[in-house]
Order: C-alpha cells, then structure tokens, then sequence
C-alpha cells in the first residue's frame, strides 16, 4: 500500500520552535478550573441545594461542577501529554500582527468614538496587510463608519460610542 499523506495535518515540524502543547493545555484546564472554583464559591454562597424547588445557586453550581470535572480531566490529560509544539513563534507572531491592532481599535473606541476608531482601523490594515491604492483606501476609510452611522444612528436609532469629532457635530 502507498503512503497517504494527510493533507488537513497542519501541525508544525519538530524542528520548528514554539510553545508546548503540554503548556497551552495546563495553563488552559487550570484557569478553567478556576473559573469552576469561582462559580461554585458563588453558587453555594447564593444557596446550591433543593428546598422546595431549586435555590438561586442549584444550577450554576452543577454546571460548575462539570467544568470542573472537565478541567481536571484535561489537566490529566496534559500531564500524560507528550512534548510537541502547539504554535511556532512565527505563527504567533502572525497572530499579533492581527491581534495587538484589534486590541488597539477596541481601546480607541472609549477615546475617539466607534466611527474614528473604525476610519483609522480601516487605514491600518489597509496598508499594512494589503496592497491597496491610496485612493481604496481612503474610500473605505470614509464611506464604511459613514454607512455605518447611516445604518445604526439613523435608521435604527441604536446610539454606538461616539467620541470629540461626533459631539462637535452634534450628535
């Protein structure tokens, strides 16, 4: 028989370096075991038990109970794992390159609005990861929070954040 290869395969080579798999799954089964600790705190402070039908905390505290069974039962899991790499460095850096603007963009919104954020979100990616005209860019830039604010504040009445330039419009 020949050998078939597996395409869908898209783990990395051992040679490349990166984060363990064996760490990404710990660090993971153990802040979830104590999102599972925080819900039962909770649910037994708020009454967890049955007296005449169920108390605020009853179900809140079954299904933390089953993270937490899960959790450890990954934590098992990870221990017994055996070293191999979960991402390369050059994939996480692949992932910041999209993750750190997107963070940015959220923080913006608080200071200059949803629509200024959205402009200038627009012109970053535009340029760093694309290869558009000026003039594209400038388009989506503009006419995207336009549409947007046409759409959400016009039509739907639904008021999004807004920022300096917005309140010097009048809205």
């Amino acid at each position: 028989m020949a050998d078939v290869s597996h395409p869908a395969d898209d783990s990395p080579p051992a040679s490349e370096r990166g984060i363990s798999r064996r760490l990404v799954e710990t660090l993971v089964s153990l802040l979830l075991l104590g999102v599972a600790a925080l819900a039962l705190w909770d649910s037994y402070g708020r009454g967890a038990g049955w007296d005449n039908g169920p108390e605020n905390g009853f179900f809140p505290a079954r299904v933390a109970w089953i993270l937490a069974i899960a959790a450890v039962a990954t934590l098992w899991s990870a221990l017994r794992r055996e070293e191999s790499v979960f991402v390369t460095y050059g994939q996480l850096r692949l992932v910041a390159q999209v993750f750190v603007p997107l963070f940015l963009y959220v923080l913006a919104i608080a200071f200059v609005g949803i629509y200024v954020a959205s402009a200038l979100f627009l012109v970053l990616f535009m340029v760093m990861l694309g290869s558009f005209r000026w003039w594209q860019t400038l388009l989506a830039a503009v006419l995207t929070p336009l549409i947007i604010f046409w759409v959400f504040e016009l039509q739907f009445r639904v008021p999004l954040p807004k920022g300096p330039i917005e309140a010097m419009l009048g809205y």
